[in-house]
């Protein structure tokens, strides 16, 4: 058998369907759009006398995971730590 050997057509044929199977797999990679993501403002709460970051997301957000959910009130209220005085008002991840 003889090798196979590509013209220069036949070499941008193949560039072109590997550029094509790339940004395929780029797009499939890709994270969602946040087209989904409720709309309207994040919810706000007042931390009241003896409140932690977990009581918050206790009474809050019982459904979530309180760690995950603790760290993203810390992002989103860009706390350094996990200390809450009473009367902060605390925007909650939605």
């Amino acid at each position: 058998m003889a090798p196979v050997r590509l013209t220069r057509r036949g070499r941008l044929l193949v560039l072109g369907l590997a550029l094509v199977v790339g940004a395929l797999m780029i797009a499939l990679a890709a994270p969602g759009s946040g087209s989904a993501d409720p709309a309207g403002p994040a919810p706000v709460v007042v931390v009241e006398p003896g409140d932690t970051l977990w009581s918050v997301v206790e009474r809050h957000a019982p459904s979530r995971d309180p760690i995950a959910t603790i760290e993203e009130i810390r992002r989103l209220n860009g706390m350094p730590d996990y200390t809450v005085h009473a009367g902060q008002h605390l925007t909650l991840p939605h």
